[in-house]
C-alpha cells in the first residue's frame, strides 16, 4: 500500500465490470449477449440518434462548459416525474441532476454521515454501490439481512440498530424499490416502517427501474425522504450518465453546494432533455420488456436446477439449488459460451435481453444445466 493513501482502502473492493465489456476475452467468443448490467437491451432509434448529432453541431458549443444549473432539464424532470406520478406538486426546485445516480449517492452521504456524523444501513443483497461510496469515504456501514425466502427487510434487526445508542448513529437508510439484484419491491409493511423513522434519519428510496415496476413513492411529499432515479435503465442512455433526485427544495438546495461545478456533459443534458421529449417512442417498447421478462420466468421454472423469484424490474434473480454447481460456476460456464449475467449476492441476476439474446441464454443454460 502506497504510504500516503489511507490504510483502510486497502480493505476495499471497486466496482468493477464484468470481463467482456469493449474487449475481447481469451478463449471466449467475440461478441456477447450483455445482460449483466439492466440496461435496455435496445439501442436508441437512428433518428433520435441524428437529433442528438443534429444537435451537437447546431447548438452546443465545445469550447463553453455545460450549462451548470441544469434550469431547462430540471424542469423536463420535474414534469416527467409529475405524469409519472400522478401527481402535481413537484417542482424544478425539488429537482437535482446529477453525473449518474452515483454521484447523487455521495453527495448525500456527505451531507449526511461524513466526519463521524452518521453510519449508513442498508438491506443486503442490495445494490453494492451504496457501501462502496460510503467506505471510500469513511463512513462506518450497518448491514441487516433479508428473508431467504421472498428477500422482505428483516425490519426487526433493522430497528434495533437504529435503536443501538453506538456513535455514529444511523442517519441514513437507502433502499431499492425494485431491490437490485433481487427484483423485489418494497412491500406495505416495509414502506410503513419507513415512515415510522423519525425525522433525524433520511430515507433514500432508489426508483432505479420505476417505468418496469409502475411503483413510486414520490406522493409521499416527506421531508426526510429522497428518490432517486436515473436515464440508463429504461431511456437507454446508460453511456450519457444522467440521473436525478427528487426531494424537500431545502435538501435538493444542500445537494447543489455538494455538486461539482458543471458535473453534467452538455451533450448529456442534450441527450436527456430529447429523451424526456421523446419519451413516449423511448419508452414504448417497455411493455415488450416485461412480456419478455416474464416468458423467461415461465421457461427458466423449467429448469429444477434453479430456485426464481417473481421479478418486478427488466431482470430476473435466481439461484443453484444444486451442489454440483455452484452459482459462481453457472455465471462461468455462460461466459464461455457468451452470455454475461452478474454473480451477485449470492445469486445470479439475468437482465432481460431481446427475445433472440434470451432465446440464446435459455439454449445455454440447459445445455449447462443438464449435462
Amino acid at each position: 500500500m502506497l504510504p500516503f493513501v489511507r490504510s483502510d482502502l486497502a480493505r476495499l473492493t471497486a466496482y468493477t465490470p464484468n470481463p467482456g465489456h469493449g474487449e475481447e476475452a481469451e478463449g471466449s467468443p467475440r461478441a456477447f449477449d450483455r445482460l449483466d448490467t439492466n440496461e435496455s437491451p435496445y439501442d436508441l432509434p437512428a433518428d433520435f440518434k441524428q437529433k442528438l448529432a443534429d444537435t451537437y453541431c447546431e447548438s452546443i458549443e465545445a469550447n463553453r462548459y455545460p450549462d451548470g444549473s441544469h434550469g431547462d432539464l430540471r424542469r423536463l424532470v420535474a414534469e416527467y416525474v409529475n405524469e409519472s406520478a400522478s401527481t402535481q406538486h413537484v417542482t424544478a426546485q425539488n429537482i437535482s441532476i446529477g453525473n449518474g445516480s452515483d454521484e447523487l449517492i455521495r453527495s448525500i452521504l456527505i451531507a449526511t454521515c461524513l466526519q463521524g456524523q452518521g453510519s449508513l444501513l442498508l438491506a443486503n443483497p442490495t445494490f453494492s454501490m451504496y457501501g462502496i461510496l460510503a467506505q471510500t469515504l469513511g463512513i462506518p456501514v450497518v448491514s441487516v439481512d433479508r428473508s431467504p425466502e421472498d428477500f422482505a427487510i428483516d425490519l426487526e434487526a433493522a430497528q434495533q440498530a437504529i435503536d443501538n445508542t453506538s456513535n455514529p448513529p444511523i442517519r441514513a437508510v437507502f433502499v431499492v424499490h425494485p431491490n437490485s439484484p433481487t427484483a423485489n419491491a418494497l412491500t406495505e409493511t416495509e414502506l410503513e416502517w419507513l415512515r415510522s423513522l423519525p425525522e433525524e434519519i433520511l430515507v433514500v428510496v432508489d426508483e432505479a427501474y420505476f417505468e418496469f415496476s409502475q411503483r413510486t413513492v414520490v406522493p409521499e411529499r416527506r421531508s426526510n425522504w429522497v428518490v432517486l432515479r436515473t436515464f440508463s435503465k429504461a431511456f437507454r442512455l446508460a453511456a450519457h450518465r444522467v440521473g436525478y433526485a427528487i426531494a424537500d427544495p431545502e435538501f435538493i438546495a444542500v445537494l447543489e453546494k455538494l455538486r461539482l461545478p458543471y458535473n453534467l456533459p452538455s451533450f448529456s443534458q442534450a441527450a436527456a432533455r430529447t429523451a424526456l421529449l421523446l419519451r413516449g417512442e423511448l419508452l414504448g417498447v417497455i411493455p415488450d420488456i416485461v412480456r419478455e421478462r416474464d416468458r423467461l420466468l415461465r421457461e427458466l421454472l423449467n429448469l429444477p436446477q434453479l430456485r426464481l423469484w417473481r421479478s418486478s424490474s427488466n431482470f430476473i434473480y435466481c439461484r443453484s439449488t444444486v451442489d454440483s454447481m455452484s452459482n459462481e460456476a453457472i455465471a462461468q460456464e455462460l461466459y464461455k459460451a457468451g452470455t454475461l449475467i452478474r454473480h451477485t449476492g449470492g445469486g445470479l441476476r439475468i437482465t432481460v435481453g431481446t427475445p433472440e439474446e434470451n432465446a440464446r441464454t435459455l439454449d445455454r443454460l440447459h445445455g449447462i444445466l443438464q449435462q
